[in-house]
């Protein structure tokens, strides 16, 4: 086992412990949740195979939802952001990177880095609440919830953006 695998363990878990044992019980203004866990889809690298990343992605959705108490709604939202994840980095990475590009602000600019993210997340929280709800009887709270999660999310994203920078 290589030290990369062994980082991306970690990261794992640390991302999963903080969303099941903090970041689960944030609730703003009664439709705001952060949802982390997201971050780890966002740092897997360009030539990783397509495999990995689903299973991976899944993995963590469906550990989130068994401490989160909601029946599939993060496997299924976790598996569809890894399985497009490619080829909205193909979309918004540099042309002339390297094949083993790691996305982040350093190697993205800050610019790419916000959109790439920003498409990321907005997807994650528009199938989540998509499926959490399934009806649109009251489409304002869902509105409410896919943007104020996103808003925190990416809050959080960029907070440990920061750190890992310095």
């Amino acid at each position: 086992m290589n030290i990369e695998t062994v980082k991306s363990i970690g990261t794992f878990v640390i991302l999963l412990l903080a969303q099941a044992l903090v970041l689960n019980h944030i609730h703003l203004f009664n439709c705001a949740t952060p949802f982390l866990y997201v971050y780890m889809v966002l740092h897997f690298q360009r030539n990783a195979p397509k495999w990995s990343l689903l299973l991976w992605s899944f993995l963590m959705g469906l550990l989130v939802d068994v401490f989160s108490n909601t029946p599939g709604v993060a496997a299924g939202s976790m598996a569809f952001i890894g399985f497009i994840q490619p080829y909205l980095l193909e979309l918004f990475a540099p042309r002339d990177s390297a094949d083993d590009l790691v996305p982040s602000r350093k190697t993205f600019g800050g610019r790419s880095f916000f959109y790439y993210s920003l498409t990321i997340v907005f997807i994650y929280c528009l199938i989540f609440f998509t499926l959490e709800t399934f009806n649109f009887f009251n489409w304002l709270q869902w509105i409410f919830s896919i943007l104020g999660s996103m808003v925190l999310s990416l809050a959080l994203i960029y907070a440990i953006e920061n750190l890992r920078k310095n």
